[in-house]
């Protein structure tokens, strides 16, 4: 619990991290993109007093400063107005039209755009004549376009890359997981292997010396489970081929296994329908998801209540639901059940669902989830199956 607590914590601060990265970036930006665009204003505010200089004066000195306070703007796009809206000059903008006509009729249309903007300043040649006067109409420059759009792209690349570093997350995290789940299944097959085979045989003698003893059959039952315990390990890791089974016997050995196991107080209902379901499956290891599930119907129901096990075919699916009478689920913690360490049990592992999650959906291409629960009411798991199978 503390582990996957741990993991979701470090995803939370990578997102937080992002989005701060993201909110500093895009705030500096702002003020760097404001700043320009004053300074853009402010030139252009230089650029109409020179065009009214020029208006203005005859000396060469500050004809020329004129000219080249004119000639040094190459940024910014300009449309110059005469007062009877017919455009005079224009400067670093790139028409599109072939004719003068055209032409004309684009740059009209792009002052107008500006002067719409707010982007217009007007020049009075004389105070005493308000009709003379021009009206110098500008954009942003190419740059400052650049650089506010700038600020959404870096936020995006930050955003790909919080994804990204949670999709390696967890990748890695899950294959972390399927090598601790080979590993430790493959060595505790291993390990039950030879104490099997010695109780497998030391039961045989007993049958030879004891052949009326009552309590070596059960024994003997005992031995087998072990092995089939071992089996199911065995084949953890890897892809066991599927069979076509009888889901309803499959889910009749597990009624028996868990009778002879729980209380008395514990009723197992079957719900099966009249024609047998037979599904493509490994018959051992989907008895283990049944049995996970009924075991902790029963922990949930502390002993005493009603499991439901229900079969159903629709349509290419098979349908199983195992439902209980027990303490439910908490909201909270439904999205977590299946998680690698899980519980709420004070004795428990939490690895029983998230190892009927990885048979049911890795091995054979089903799903598993929590279709209702209602805390003091009980808990229902549904499993869908596909009945014909193409890998």
């Amino acid at each position: 619990m503390q582990w996957t607590d741990r993991i979701r914590q470090v995803k939370i601060l990578l997102v937080v991290m992002a989005v701060v990265i993201a909110v500093a970036s895009l705030v500096a930006s702002h003020f760097l993109t404001s700043d320009l665009y004053d300074e853009e204003h402010k030139k252009m505010e230089i650029w109409a007093e020179a065009m009214r200089a020029l208006n203005d004066d005859n000396e060469d000195g500050g004809m020329n400063l004129v000219l080249k306070v004119i000639e040094d703007n190459t940024t910014i796009p300009i449309v110059v107005f005469d007062s009877k809206g017919n455009v005079q000059v224009y400067r670093n903008i790139r028409l599109t039209s072939h004719t003068t006509a055209d032409s004309l009729q684009e740059l009209t249309s792009l002052g107008e755009r500006m002067r719409q903007d707010g982007r217009v300043i007007r020049i009075r040649f004389d105070e005493t004549t308000r009709n003379d006067f021009i009206d110098v109409c500008y954009d942003d420059s190419l740059m400052l376009k650049r650089l506010a759009v700038y600020p959404y792209i870096q936020l995006g690349v930050v955003l790909l890359f919080v994804v990204i570093a949670i999709f390696a997350l967890l990748t890695s995290k899950k294959a972390e997981q399927n090598k601790v789940w080979v590993g430790l299944s493959k060595e505790t097959a291993h390990q039950l292997g030879t104490p099997i085979s010695s109780l497998m045989a030391w039961t045989e003698i007993l049958k030879e010396n004891y052949p009326q003893d009552e309590l070596i059959p059960e024994m003997d039952k005992d031995v087998k489970r072990l092995q089939l315990i071992a089996d199911r390990f065995s084949k953890i890791g890897s892809l066991p081929e599927p069979v076509p089974s009888s889901l309803n016997e499959v889910m009749d050995h597990v009624i028996d296994y868990m009778d002879r196991r729980t209380s008395s107080k514990v009723l197992m209902v079957k719900e099966f329908p009249a024609e047998d379901v037979v599904v493509p499956i490994n018959a051992s290891l989907f008895e283990w998801v049944i049995e996970n599930l009924s075991k902790n119907a029963v922990d949930a129901m502390e002993g005493e209540g009603t499991i439901t096990l229900h079969v159903e075919k629709t349509g290419q699916r098979a349908i199983i639901e195992v439902s209980d009478t027990g303490k439910g689920i908490k909201k909270k913690d439904l999205n977590s059940v299946f998680t690698p360490g899980f519980t709420t049990k004070q004795r428990g592992w939490g690895l029983g669902l998230s190892l009927a999650k990885r048979i049911v959906e890795e091995y054979h291409h089903g799903r598993i989830w929590v279709k209702s629960s209602e805390v003091g009411h009980g808990t229902t798991f549904r499993i869908e199956l596909p009945i014909d199978r193409h890998d």
